[in-house]
């Protein structure tokens, strides 16, 4: 009989499941059944990540809803032009549907625990959400801030949202304590539910008008209000969001020349690699393609081989060159609607002459003109180093009422010691207070060209791409590294496809570089002989230039002549495959086949690019992916029933997890509040690491980064604790009860963490006034923000290791 005996604890451990376990499994091996269900726990994440990828896409649908409104025309006379619109602001969508998909699994599982628990309060849900925001707000924004490369800055851009949320997430907890220790101590009472669930349309409320300044004028002088969805500040105006038009492709092919070893479909993919990696994107576009990086799925970026990646990499497609070339249709500079003034220099970029001894840099004001603006500029070193280069500006000056144009003198040292070109930056900023905004010109760098060598010479590209009816290629030369004295550069042409004579005028010449000239072009006849051709192309190289000059990198260089027919039928093929390319980088699907397509193919059927993790973390979710293909796609009822049936889907899957982190941490010891903040925290706020992580980077801004980690957090504490309180106390009121909530291990957690961010949020403030964190939220010096990463890496342990210590009674808590 001795050996029939069970132990109670095992069997205890098998009764914490609402839905586990499916078979009388307390007989087995403790060891066995704890790496059983750990290995469950972990497979569930991915599911849920999996389930939550196809949530997201559906809110992206509902979200991306667009009206079409009038405006007055930009010609005047009062006429009248349609635009689209977004339905819904950005601010409201990442706090209440943006915020659910992400928040969705923690939320659920406080709800379908205090339902499992026969509506008493439980610890696994709360634990969880406190855990969560303690890992997103430390973690998360560690990572942030140490991810960019030094010494670039992100700073967020809604600071008046960011005010908002962030007092919301402080307080939030701290309304937590309030109600759990001093108001109605261990007890929630009906109202207090209804209040903390309250405080989430009142979140969402005052954000949106903070979005929106409304204490400020709304109307724009032409008498139309703003406001009503046209997204102040971007980029992104339109329905033609991410798509190619004809001209934009003229002028990309321009710029890239036709490389003899591309083809039409290579560089279909690098125009929608720059068209991709130049928009901004939204909180679920990057939640949507971490996960899809984790689990080998169809990612969000267009299709290169090693070859492409290498010219896009390299340098052969340069942001300030194609980023103002290739373009989303009806794209406009900085959309501004007259209630603001916008403000910026005139270019981004300038040279002048070491012996020239300053350099000028223009700035101009546009859209409201009637206030005073106050800016600061200030110069920042690069390769050239202020006092040694150049002189430091830092400087205050002042738009008065109806000016447009002001400029600042710069002077430069001339040493009279040869020197590389050497390049400093000039940065504008606008002071708090101002009705105005920066321009998209914010930054311009100036090159100080030595004149104290009579410089390298080399053609700015390796290829070019004319039309055959231009008349006159026109190939440029620079000069760098030196201007001084007359230079003559020889080159000559080389048949290849075309020939001197008929094709072009071909042959030798040379270019004379007078003192202080840099750039200078080669003219060469093309011949426009009216027959059908397919693409010709020849060869011109420099040969030979003046005795003490150099050669630089780029001494040929091959020219491609299209006929004009057929180019026109390559920029129409090139428009509808760079189309078709960005059309299947869409975060959604429009069919079931679709959908079971990409689920059944590692990276989406995109197989050349597949690594060898994306095949392994494939495999792993090969289930998940089946059988969550069977939702509804997203272009189905405008994604809303995708919605319903994926959160259904999310609330069943964290149900099981639920059970399975009780189950495995009664097994394994551990109680469920460390189990929460630990494993369960961990599990469900990784994807949003990794897309916080990339926002970082790619967006100029930080909002993306950290500024939505507040408000998310924010709203897993009214929605994630309010609702299932207020469904607890509803039951508990009914009964003429109060609701009972054990403030001990909860309220300890939450005064760790509350102190943590505030010293969090702190530090964050602190770094964008600090000049050695570089004036900004993330990135910055290479030294400060390692410290700050690491000063935050070690709150976070602080809290898992107070928490832990709290709940094993090893220390008191004070409640």
């Amino acid at each position: 009989m001795a050996n029939c005996t069970i132990d109670l604890g095992d069997y205890l451990c098998s009764d914490k499941g609402l839905l586990l376990p499916f078979v009388s499994e307390y007989t087995w091996s403790k060891g066995a059944r704890a790496t059983i269900y750990v290995i469950g726990l972990l497979w569930c994440f991915f599911g849920i990540a999996i389930i939550a990828d196809i949530f997201m896409c559906a809110i992206e649908r509902i979200t991306s809803k667009t009206r079409t409104i009038k405006v007055a025309s930009q010609k005047g006379g009062g006429e009248y032009e349609e635009i689209e619109v977004k339905v819904w602001n950005d601010t409201v969508a990442n706090l209440t549907l943006m915020a659910l998909g992400s928040s969705a699994p923690e939320i659920l599982l406080s709800i379908i625990g205090i339902i499992k628990n026969n509506f008493y309060s439980e610890e696994l849900g709360p634990g969880t959400i406190v855990g969560s925001a303690a890992f997103n707000l430390l973690v998360i924004s560690a990572v942030c801030i140490t991810t960019i490369p030094s010494p670039d800055v992100r700073t967020i851009k809604s600071v008046k949202v960011f005010a908002v949320t962030a007092f919301f997430s402080i307080f939030a907890y701290i309304w937590l304590l309030i109600i759990l220790k001093f108001i109605t101590p261990n007890y929630v009472d009906l109202w207090e539910a209804i209040v903390t669930l309250l405080m989430f349309p009142i979140l969402v409320i005052l954000a949106y008008v903070a979005d929106k300044d409304f204490f400020r004028s709304r109307k724009s002088d032409a008498g139309v209000e703003t406001g009503v969805g046209l997204d102040k500040d971007t980029d992104q105006v339109g329905l033609t969001k991410g798509q190619v038009d004809k001209e934009n492709m003229r002028k990309f092919l321009k710029e890239i020349g036709k490389h003899p070893d591309l083809t039409d479909e290579d560089i279909a993919a690098l125009a929608a690699a720059k068209v991709t990696q130049s928009q901004s994107h939204d909180r679920a576009w990057y939640r949507i393609n971490a996960t899809r990086e984790m689990t080998g799925g169809h990612k969000l970026k267009p299709t290169m081989n090693e070859h492409l990646k290498e010219l896009y990499e390299d340098g052969a497609l340069k942001d300030e060159v194609i980023g103002s070339e290739i373009s989303m249709s009806g794209m406009s500079d900085i959309h501004h609607d007259g209630t603001k003034a916008i403000i910026e220099f005139t270019a981004t970029t300038c040279a002048i002459m070491e012996r020239d001894e300053r350099v000028r840099i223009s700035m101009r004001r546009y859209g409201k003109l009637s206030e005073r603006v106050i800016f600061k500029v200030e110069t920042i070193d690069g390769t050239a180093e202020a006092q040694k280069d150049f002189i430091p500006v830092k400087q205050t000056l002042v738009f008065e009422p109806s000016e447009t144009s002001k400029y600042i003198d710069i002077e430069i040292v001339d040493d009279n010691i040869w020197e590389p070109d050497e390049v400093f930056f000039v940065k504008m900023a606008v002071e708090p207070g101002q009705n105005a905004m920066l321009g998209k010109k914010q930054v311009v760098q100036v090159t100080i060209l030595n004149d104290d060598d009579p410089g390298t010479f080399s053609l700015s590209r390796p290829s070019y791409l004319f039309k055959e009816s231009v008349g006159k290629a026109l190939i440029p030369v620079e000069r760098e590294n030196g201007a001084d004295g007359r230079v003559e550069v020889t080159w000559k042409t080389e048949d290849m496809c075309a020939k001197s004579g008929h094709d072009y005028e071909g042959g030798e010449g040379t270019l004379v570089f007078e003192h202080g000239e840099t750039t200078k072009m080669i003219e060469i006849q093309i011949y426009d002989d009216q027959e059908a051709e397919k693409d010709e192309n020849f060869k011109l190289s420099l040969i030979e230039v003046s005795p003490g000059c150099k050669m630089g990198r780029i001494q040929r260089t091959i020219v491609t002549i299209v006929n004009d027919d057929e180019f026109q039928g390559v920029v129409s093929r090139l428009v509808a495959k760079t189309n078709l390319n960005l059309d299947s980088l869409k975060v959604d699907t429009t069919t079931w086949g679709e959908q079971f397509r990409n689920a059944m193919n590692v990276n989406g059927g995109d197989v050349e690019n597949a690594t060898h993790l994306d095949y392994f973390m494939h495999f792993l979710t090969f289930g998940w992916k089946i059988i969550f293909a069977i939702v509804p796609p997203p272009s189905i009822a405008g994604g809303y029933l995708a919605f319903f049936i994926s959160l259904a889907m999310i609330g069943l899957l964290t149900a099981v997890v639920g059970d399975l982190a009780s189950i495995f941490g009664c097994l394994v010891g551990l109680e469920d509040p460390v189990t929460a903040i630990t494993f369960v925290a961990l599990g469900t706020s990784l994807p949003d690491l990794f897309a916080s992580k990339t926002a970082s980077i790619q967006e100029k801004h930080a909002d993306f980064g950290i500024g939505n980690i507040t408000g998310s957090n924010s709203v897993n504490v009214f929605l994630g604790l309010g609702l299932p309180w207020t469904i607890a106390a509803i039951y508990w009121t009914a009964q003429g009860k109060t609701f009972k909530v054990d403030a001990g291990s909860l309220g300890f957690s939450v005064t760790v963490f509350t102190c943590c961010a505030v010293v969090c949020l702190g530090m964050i403030i602190l770094r964008r006034f600090v000049p050695v964190f570089g004036k900004a939220e993330l990135g910055g010096p290479f030294g400060p923000k390692i410290a700050s990463g690491i000063f935050l890496c070690s709150l976070w342990l602080l809290y898992i290791v107070l928490a832990t210590l709290q709940t094993y009674k090893i220390i008191t808590s004070p409640f």
